[in-house]
């Protein structure tokens, strides 16, 4: 028998396939149909072979559980979630939008401090942010940019708005996983990519390397770029590998590199030292460089904060770009909006509580029991609370802690994420999920067609964090007639 989409009931989400009890979305169509020609075990068994596929391919993730590491095969769901080619036009133009502001928002603080000085956003809020690097004050890096890579977490809520859930400008992680869902499925539904109505994303390691490439001190010649990882034990070395690979570029760690007593940085190669001109690290601010940062760092390169500040090297992102990371800074991602570009977002954010005010705090702390806290520097869905589905004991904890601290956390809603249909066992049900798309700033702007799904795979849950044991779908960009 082959699968219906009658019995498919999203429960009053948005979802991104099925509009109503079985009749699709028009980007989602072809998918949708193509799936109601198959049957169950047929679908089970796409399931199974995409499951295959990714550990043929080697494509993992690490997960930190209890001081151990786990390295694990890739979860990946075959269903694909589709959006319309003009729903993602707008979402483009706002995630341009965003970026620009928020580079010249770092660059402001770094320098002028307009924005501070004219009361727009708290200045202690800035110099109390753990991510405020007193070391690059007056550094200008090439073409204004702090943020060269940002990954901006969207939700839909039930009228399908976009709504931006945070911004991440350290070392967002994730983009290889968009770029390898697309081939598992292409291995798993080539018959579905003969129409060419989808963007491509294939594109991504060019315009990165290019991004990469605008930003080197020495113009006229072919720079030499590199990805700097902590190592094989980071979460995300499969991604710096992938990366490195894909752009043809060196993978190196610290210690394969050195700062001359020219200030310029070199690698270690058989052929002799090679100048560096470009490192897309992927090392936290506070590992990169002993002599400034963290003396007991051993995964960054010692001078390598003096090679960037005399501009013979470009670092991306730049050090403290964090400083806009903060999720109590996002909060005023709308003003600082209208502040610079003298325009209004195009993606509102969700609202948003800060714990450091008086008013809101004693707020969140009523009513823990219906909003999600968030700590304003963490990641991954680590140290949040989610206050609808915690026990009575876990609020009483996590209130403790607010108290003790409440500069740290933030508080939003729990927004109706979003769901998409999933293979779950023997039938498909809606997942809740969200996006993260990545958005390149350099001489120019480029953001991924799409971006990465990430789905929580259990039933009700709203966690979709891969590190907490969310999974992921391909995302279509699909042009509608």
């Amino acid at each position: 028998m082959k699968f219906s989409w009658q019995n498919y009931n999203s429960r009053g989400f948005y979802d991104e396939l099925i509009a109503e009890r079985g009749t699709p979305r028009a980007a989602g169509s072809a998918v949708a149909k193509h799936i109601r020609s198959l049957t169950m075990d047929e679908i089970r068994e796409r399931q199974r072979a995409a499951e295959l596929a990714v550990k043929t391919m080697g494509i993992t993730f690490t997960v930190y559980s209890e001081g151990t590491n786990i390295d694990r095969a890739w979860p990946y769901d075959i269903i694909p979630r589709t959006i319309s080619g003009s729903d993602w036009d707008k979402v483009e133009a706002g995630l341009v939008q965003r970026l620009t502001a928020l580079n010249l928002f770092i660059d402001d603080v770094y320098n002028e401090q307009r924005i501070l000085r004219d009361g727009v956003v708290p200045r202690e809020l800035i110099v109390e942010s753990g991510n405020f690097r007193a070391a690059c004050v007056g550094m200008r890096p090439k073409h204004g940019v702090w943020a060269h890579i940002c990954g901006s977490d969207l939700i839909r809520d039930r009228d399908g708005t976009f709504y931006v859930l945070e911004d991440n400008l350290r070392v967002p992680s994730g983009v290889s996983y968009m770029l390898e869902n697309r081939k598992v499925t292409k291995r798993v539904f080539p018959e579905l990519f003969a129409s060419d109505s989808m963007r491509p994303i294939g594109e991504y390691a060019t315009h990165l390397f290019a991004m990469l490439a605008s930003l080197s001190p020495r113009q006229g010649q072919r720079p030499v770029v590199v990805v700097l990882t902590p190592g094989i034990y980071n979460s995300a070395y499969f991604e710096h590998s992938y990366l490195a690979q894909q752009m043809g570029a060196e993978l190196v760690e610290g210690s394969d590199l050195f700062v001359g007593a020219d200030d310029c940085v070199y690698m270690r190669t058989i052929a002799g030292p090679a100048r560096v001109d470009v490192i897309y690290r992927r090392i936290d601010d506070l590992y990169l460089d002993p002599e400034v940062f963290n003396p007991e760092s051993t995964l960054g390169v010692p001078g390598l904060m003096r090679a960037w500040l005399r501009g013979n090297v470009a670092l991306a992102n730049a050090p403290g770009a964090g400083v806009a990371d903060d999720k109590a800074v996002y909060t005023y991602v709308p003003a600082m909006i209208r502040y610079y570009l003298d325009q209004q977002a195009i993606l509102p954010n969700v609202e948003t509580l800060r714990c450091a005010d008086k008013e809101p705090c004693a707020y969140v702390l009523q009513h823990l029991d219906k909003l999600v806290v968030k700590p304003v520097n963490e990641s991954g869905g680590y140290g949040m609370l989610m206050g609808p589905s915690a026990s009575a004991e876990e609020r009483h904890d996590f209130a403790r802690r607010l108290r003790a601290n409440p500069r740290n956390y933030v508080a939003q809603p729990l927004i109706s994420l979003s769901t998409c249909p999933t293979v779950c066992g023997d039938d498909i049900e809606p997942r809740h999920l969200d996006l993260r798309p990545f958005v390149l700033q350099g001489a120019q702007h480029y953001v991924t067609p799409g971006g990465l799904t990430r789905v929580a795979l259990k039933k009700g849950s709203f966690v979709v964090n891969s590190s907490q044991g969310g999974g992921s779908k391909d995302t279509w960009i699909v042009d509608c007639p």
